[in-house]
């Protein structure tokens, strides 16, 4: 089989190349960067954006199964680049697939795409998408969900697979922010970060899941044209899991914190001035990441389970015991580099 990752040089579409190449399949990656260590790894690497329809049709061409992982993810930025991304995108890879006769597309999709704004507690897959979208990413990622679901039928099978809070080693989002935020003195739980219970899932277990999809997808079978949650299954207090991923960073816990109703106003005005001013970058705080920091989020994994054959291979233990490894490795090798620099300029 060939496989073609979209978004295969970002941290979920590299553990899927990687997971993928583990079982001997060939593997080609699409993606606007360039990555050198893909090529070393026996990967087809092929440059060039979403919203490229001749680009996209170009990588998937002789490509028996695609994964589309790439997407434009954030909680700040135009409207329009959203959509270039996660909805031109989609419909270029839509098309590719009927056009070059690919029979199987998993896509990633998020949860989301059914948040509104409360508590959502054991939640299945018969949740509704919201009337009101908070955010453009989840309100593109679900109009691309639709297209995706609404497109499986007898020439080619779709799914649409909801991982929710993806962590791990070379995470370059949620960990990174967390450490970067934490070490600046400017990271704070919202309403104490207890009583918010939260789903997260290891990056190897998210792909493992896309795997499991891909060998039980063709045209009719049972799990084409759904949609699935992922998670480890095992939801924790929002402050719990935030300061254990610190934990594995060296950095003591985060204690303070702000009412959700001070977070929602900060949102209010951060969006405000960030479009007002035109300010580069990603606001600290936002209406919709406020309302997802003051609420639960945890679901009913047992579809996944049921009808993909989905367990979490990787506990939350082992996978917090990964990441502290990784972040002792990306220290040292900091260190040697620093040592080097003097070294060189000595020389």
């Amino acid at each position: 089989m060939r496989a073609l990752v979209t978004g295969g040089g970002g941290f979920l579409g590299g553990a899927l190349v990687r997971a993928l190449r583990g079982r001997g399949v060939e593997v080609r990656s699409f993606a606007r960067g360039d990555y050198p260590e893909l090529r070393r790894a026996g990967v087809d690497v092929r440059r060039g954006d979403l919203a490229d329809a001749r680009a996209v049709s170009e990588a998937v061409a002789g490509c028996d199964a695609v994964f589309h992982a790439g997407a434009k993810a954030g909680i700040w930025g135009r409207a329009r680049d959203y959509h270039d991304a996660n909805v031109a995108g989609t419909q270029n890879v839509l098309a590719a697939c009927a056009e070059h006769g690919v029979r199987r597309l998993i896509y990633t999709s998020t949860p989301s795409v059914v948040f509104a704004g409360v508590d959502q507690r054991g939640i299945d897959e018969g949740c509704p998408y919201p009337r009101k979208f908070l955010a453009h990413y989840p309100r593109t990622k679900a109009i691309a969900e639709r297209m995706v679901l609404g497109a499986n039928g007898a020439k080619l099978a779709t799914v649409a697979l909801r991982p929710h809070l993806i962590w791990g080693p070379d995470d370059n989002h949620l960990v990174p922010r967390l450490v970067e935020r934490a070490r600046a003195g400017r990271l704070r739980l919202v309403a104490g970060g207890q009583t918010q219970i939260v789903d997260s899932i290891y990056v190897d277990n998210a792909a493992a899941a896309h795997l499991l999809a891909a060998e039980r997808m063709e045209p009719g079978a049972p799990i084409a044209g759904k949609a699935y949650f992922l998670s480890q299954g095992e939801p924790l207090p929002i402050a719990t899991l935030i300061n254990r991923i610190l934990a594995c960073a060296g950095l003591p816990p985060v204690t303070r914190s702000i009412s959700a109703r001070a977070a929602h106003a900060a949102g209010t005005l951060c969006e405000f001035a960030y479009g007002a001013l035109g300010l580069r970058g990603e606001p600290p705080m936002t209406r919709f990441l406020a309302r997802q920091l003051a609420t639960s989020h945890w679901f009913d994994i047992g579809a996944a389970r049921r009808d993909l054959g989905y367990e979490p291979e990787v506990s939350i233990e082992e996978g917090l015991a990964r990441l502290a490894a990784w972040f002792r490795k990306s220290a040292a090798a900091a260190s040697a580099a620093e040592a080097e620099v003097p070294r060189a300029k000595h020389a």
